[in-house]
């Protein structure tokens, strides 16, 4: 039987992509959330 036309594991690969995309854009607002929290901790411990 041959094998349908189109795309080979389209709805997968673009689910993969899109998942992929939210984990890398979360990991990289919790950095930049640390890093202001870590910010916040030096300017308060400095101003004492």
């Amino acid at each position: 039987m041959p094998k349908p036309k189109g795309q080979k594991n389209g709805k997968n690969k673009a689910k993969h992509s899109k998942l992929i995309a939210q984990k890398k854009n979360r990991l990289k607002s919790e950095k930049e959330l640390r890093k202001e929290r870590l910010k916040a901790i030096i300017k308060k411990a400095k101003a004492k």
